[in-house]
C-alpha cells in the first residue's frame, strides 16, 4: 500500500497557493502542479525539493503559460511507497515524466526547466521526444556523466555508500533534507520557505526518496542508472538546436562551475547568466531575476 499520510501545508499556504492534482500510476497517486493556460511549461525537480521549489515562476507564468509542476513519487505531495513497492530509479523517473506528459500535454510542444537531479530526468525524457520540446530552461543541473570524471562530493559518497548508517541519518533525522536547507542556498531561507521544503519528509517513511535518490547516483558501469546516463551524455547534441537558457549559482556545492562548462561546451550558443549571490537553490536565492530573465527568454522565443 502507498503512503496516504496527508502532509500539512497550512503554514505556508500563501507561498504556494496551488491546487493539487494527481494522476494514478500503477496505484500510487503523482501529484502535480497545473496552473494557467497556455503553451505548457514544465518544470521538474531534482533532490530533496518538490514543485514548492518552482512556486514563483509557476506564480508569474500562470498568466500567460500552463505551468506544469510534477512531484516525483516519494517527494511532495505525491505518494511515498516503501522501495519494495516502487521502483525508486532514474528509470522510474522517467516513466513516471513521460505518462504524464501523455496524460496532459499530448502531442503539445513543451518548454522544459530543470533542476538538479530534474536535468537528468528531464534531458532523458527530452532525448526520447524531441519533437516535443521546443525550449530548455537549465538551474543548476547536469544531463551527462561527471566532466573529467569528477567526483562526487564527499557527503553525497557518504550517503550513497554508507548501507544502514546513511539509512538511519537520512531516513531517522532527515540530515540530507535538513543540511541542504543551510548548504544549498547562499543567501539563507527565511523559516516559512525551510519548513515548506522539508515538510514532505515528515518521517522515516516519507524520507525514502531523498536516501534513494543518492544511492541510485551512477559512477560506474555496474550501477543500474549508468547506462540511462551515458546513452543522454552521448545522445545530448540532439537537442543543440533548441533555444537554451542557463541560470547558474556560482556558489554550488555539487553542481559546480565545471558542470556549467560542460554545458557551454556542449552548447556554446545557449544563452548564460551566472549569479555570483546564489548557490544551489539558485531559484530560491534570487528568484527576482530569474523571474523576469526566463519570461524574457519565452518571449524572444516564441513556438
Amino acid at each position: 500500500m502507498a503512503t496516504r499520510k496527508p502532509i500539512d501545508i497550512s503554514a505556508f499556504k500563501h507561498l504556494y497557493p496551488f491546487d493539487s492534482h494527481y494522476l494514478d500510476i500503477n496505484g500510487f497517486k503523482y501529484h502535480y502542479v497545473d496552473e494557467g493556460s497556455g503553451e505548457p511549461v514544465v518544470m521538474v525537480h531534482g533532490n530533496p525539493t518538490w514543485s514548492f521549489y518552482y512556486r514563483e515562476l509557476i506564480k508569474a507564468l500562470r498568466e500567460g503559460y500552463r505551468t506544469i509542476a510534477p512531484d516525483h513519487i516519494g517527494c511532495g505531495l505525491s505518494d511515498k511507497p516503501p522501495a519494495s513497492q516502487y521502483g525508486y530509479t532514474l528509470q522510474s523517473r522517467i516513466e513516471d515524466l513521460d505518462r504524464l506528459m501523455e496524460t496532459v500535454t499530448g502531442t503539445e510542444k513543451i518548454t522544459l526547466i530543470v533542476h538538479d537531479w530534474g536535468g537528468m530526468i528531464g534531458m532523458a525524457y527530452a532525448l526520447k521526444h524531441p519533437e516535443k520540446i521546443s525550449r530548455l530552461i537549465l538551474l543548476n543541473t547536469a544531463a551527462f556523466l561527471p566532466p573529467d570524471k569528477k567526483k562526487i562530493p564527499l557527503r553525497l559518497h557518504l550517503i550513497r555508500n554508507s548501507g544502514p548508517l546513511a539509512a538511519v541519518a537520512v531516513l531517522g533525522f532527515n540530515l540530507f533534507a535538513f543540511s541542504a536547507l543551510y548548504m544549498a542556498s547562499h543567501k539563507g531561507l527565511s523559516g516559512e520557505v525551510k519548513q515548506g521544503l522539508t515538510a514532505p519528509y515528515d518521517s522515516w517513511s516519507n524520507r525514502i526518496a531523498t536516501l534513494k535518490f543518492v544511492q541510485d547516483i551512477p559512477l560506474t558501469e555496474k550501477d543500474l542508472s549508468y547506462r540511462i546516463v551515458k546513452q543522454a551524455d552521448e545522445q545530448l547534441h540532439v537537442l543543440s538546436k533548441l533555444p537554451m537558457m542557463i541560470c547558474w549559482g556560482e556558489h554550488d556545492f555539487v553542481f559546480d562551475t565545471d558542470y556549467l562548462a560542460e554545458w557551454r561546451r556542449r552548447f556554446p550558443a545557449a544563452e548564460v547568466h551566472i549569479f555570483s549571490d546564489a548557490g544551489h537553490y539558485v531559484l530560491e536565492d534570487v528568484p527576482d531575476k530569474i523571474v523576469p530573465l526566463v519570461q524574457d527568454f519565452l518571449q524572444r522565443h516564441p513556438v
